[in-house]
């Protein structure tokens, strides 16, 4: 039974999830507060952590930092939908990122989907290019040197990676990014995405840009 941190100040809204991940077979461990989750992360360990972003006692990036010392899986869940707060969730290592009000079946999905993504039992090594993606750790070698990247970084090149010689546009690569429509997030946002990513891959891997459309990675 996968074990599950809610981290949800909100008793409503941490009734009704709790209840729905325990009718999906999970065990669900609710926190109201920062210092009871940290107590709870001391007491054992997690497969998956939701954690609202606004608490009584602090944010939920101050347990998300704790949980990936421990390679915890982490899904934000949170009013705040500024782009700001959304990238940096995701330059901090977040897995997901869902904007309240939500839909209870899509969250299931999503933890479904995050877990099984670092479930080793999916484990393979994809070669892309010079790099070596190792699905199972979640890193990227050039030979055997390390590249460090952040969860959005790591995404996006697992979609070159599953998608190689295709041209994908830019709407195509933002949905599978966010796995909603895009809407909350500027254009320009992978822009940047995409040059970070050139500049720590390096002559490892080309991605080429077809102007006006999108990218492509043979």
């Amino acid at each position: 039974m996968k074990k599950i941190l809610v981290l949800e100040d909100d008793v409503m809204i941490a009734s009704g999830l709790t209840y729905a991940l325990s009718m999906e077979g999970y065990e669900p461990i609710h926190a109201a507060t920062l210092k009871k989750a940290f107590s709870e992360i001391e007491k054992g360990s997690f497969d998956l952590a939701i954690l609202d972003l606004q608490l009584p006692d602090g944010t939920g990036f101050e347990v998300s930092h704790r949980l990936q010392e421990k390679s915890v899986p982490v899904i934000f869940l949170t009013v705040v939908d500024d782009e700001a707060n959304i990238v940096r969730a995701f330059d901090e290592g977040a897995d997901d990122y869902v904007v309240k009000p939500f839909k209870v079946r899509e969250l299931l999905a999503r933890v479904k989907r995050t877990l099984e993504r670092n479930d080793g039992s999916n484990t393979e090594m994809i070669h892309l290019g010079k790099l070596k993606i190792d699905t199972k750790s979640g890193k990227v070698y050039i030979g055997e040197q390390l590249v460090e990247l952040t969860a959005l970084e790591y995404r996006l090149l697992l979609i070159f990676a599953t998608n190689r010689g295709i041209l994908l546009t830019r709407a195509q690569i933002l949905e599978r990014i966010w796995d909603v429509d895009g809407s909350f997030v500027e254009d320009n946002t992978l822009t940047v995405y995409i040059k970070r990513l050139r500049e720590k891959v390096g002559d490892a891997l080309e991605i080429e840009t077809v102007r006006g459309i999108g990218y492509r990675v043979g």
